[in-house]
């Protein structure tokens, strides 16, 4: 009989422990949803700015047609030399930031690519160069934006002793980055194979359910702002009657053109200009910037406006075979992505590479004839041109397709993700974010006296 009160007592500690590990486990979880929300919420910032950048250079193009000669060759190097003297490690996509900052030994310099006040510069940065007329988007961005965010919340709560011991800085950095890009796409599963294909390739992450969880939960966050829409609405499309053909046709001419891409945005304006002037152009990247300002405003001007921003509304319409691209167009998106880039501003390369894909696919579907099924070689293209630009042939299939509804084709679009970045690597042997990444990491080690300095090429 005294046996049943120390039962009873023993069951009692055991539920009040098993209680409080749960309470722990509830509040931490509560701090990775904050942290999520924040990621959420300072992308739906950007986006909504992004979108009055676009605005704001569709109206003042449109008032004042000399407006672009004046704002970008003049704009530019201002944004570039503001970037270079108070946040030089914003300039590009971010992407390569994040990339490098995961493969980094932990210690000092393990964040210095990701501090929050620098990072938080390439929010008016993008915005300012996108109202310029730059060939940028806000998706790369995005993710460093991210990045930052969740690793700064994670040493917060960490230092006050509040959630986060037993999650490593990577852990952070790879959550909130990829929350950043599931945010900014509103595409949660997108986010989560973007951290395991490209954050996870060649750098060692410790994929606990924290980490996914906190990517889907930034997602998810934005979709209940936002609503579940797709970011490119409105697309209808079945198969064609040659899909195989339609599928290798796409990923070799996409290969081709986007590791063409990787290839130039990695070697940078001096890789092909005179050997003469070559280290002039590396000593003077102001007067870079200037002069692609002048071959952006060039563009711009041929194409009535149709280079400049994200191009989102000209893919757009050409997913509901709604738009007739101008013949050149997609070589023109090309090029003015790649002279953004040489600029040194801070702007992705995310939407502009799915506009170029797009116009590609408007090429030849035009070509063809393919009349109202024209939207389908835009979609195979978007994904194609997307995955053979970052050699990540997953990501890409995904996230096109949730950005579009397209989920009738997903088999396709992976199949043609899969040939054009194949294709891609005989152009590009190295996925353009990873070699960025690893040139940002060398710098770093420089600066702290690890290594020599990379020889610029």
């Amino acid at each position: 009989m005294m046996k049943f009160p120390q039962t009873w007592a023993a069951r009692l500690a055991h539920k009040i422990r098993q209680t409080k590990r749960l309470s722990k486990k509830s509040i931490a979880f509560l701090f990775l949803l904050a942290g999520s929300a924040l990621v959420a919420l300072t992308a739906l910032m950007f986006a909504y700015l992004a979108d009055l950048a676009l605005e704001w250079n569709a109206l003042l193009v449109g008032k004042y047609p000399w407006f672009a000669w004046v704002a970008l060759p003049l704009g530019l190097p201002l944004l570039a030399w503001f970037a270079r003297k108070f946040a030089p490690y914003t300039s590009g996509s971010g992407i390569p930031q994040v990339i490098a900052s995961l493969s980094l030994p932990y210690g000092a310099q393990k964040t210095r690519l990701i501090r929050l006040g620098e990072t938080f510069f390439k929010i008016p940065l993008t915005f300012l160069g996108m109202i310029l007329g730059a060939s940028i988007g806000r998706e790369g961005p995005s993710v460093q934006v991210g990045a930052a965010v969740m690793n700064a919340w994670g040493a917060w709560c960490k230092k006050h002793g509040l959630a986060f011991r037993g999650m490593q800085e990577n852990d952070l950095i790879a959550a909130g980055a990829a929350g950043g890009l599931a945010a900014a796409f509103n595409a949660p599963l997108a986010g989560v194979v973007f951290a395991i294909e490209e954050l996870g390739r060649g750098v060692i992450l410790r994929w606990e359910r924290q980490i996914l969880m906190g990517v889907l939960a930034a997602g998810f966050i934005q979709v209940a702002i936002q609503g579940n829409n797709p970011y490119f609405s409105g697309f209808q499309g079945h198969e064609l009657p040659n899909m195989l053909m339609w599928a290798a046709v796409s990923g070799i001419v996409c290969g081709v053109a986007g590791g063409l891409f990787g290839s130039f945005l990695y070697r940078g304006a001096a890789a092909f200009a005179p050997v003469r002037w070559r280290s002039f152009i590396r000593r003077h990247l102001l007067v870079v910037a200037f002069v692609m300002g002048i071959l952006l405003a060039l563009l711009g001007t041929f194409y009535q406006g149709k280079t400049y921003g994200t191009g989102y509304h000209e893919a757009a319409a050409a997913l509901k075979g709604a738009y007739e691209a101008p013949i050149g167009l997609a070589a023109a998106k090309w090029a003015a992505t790649v002279f953004s880039y040489w600029a040194g501003i801070p702007g992705g390369i995310f939407t502009p590479s799915l506009t170029i894909g797009a116009m590609i696919g408007e090429h030849m579907a035009s070509f063809a004839q393919l009349g109202d099924a024209s939207n389908v070689a835009v979609l195979l293209c978007m994904a194609a041109f997307l995955a053979a630009a970052t050699q990540s042939p997953l990501t890409a299939a995904v996230v096109v397709m949730e950005m579009t509804g397209g989920q009738n084709l997903l088999f396709w679009m992976l199949l043609t993700c899969i040939f054009a970045s194949q294709v891609s690597r005989q152009f590009s042997p190295h996925p353009f974010y990873h070699a960025a990444g690893l040139r940002f990491r060398r710098h770093i080690e420089a600066e702290s006296g690890h290594v020599p300095h990379e020889k610029k090429e």
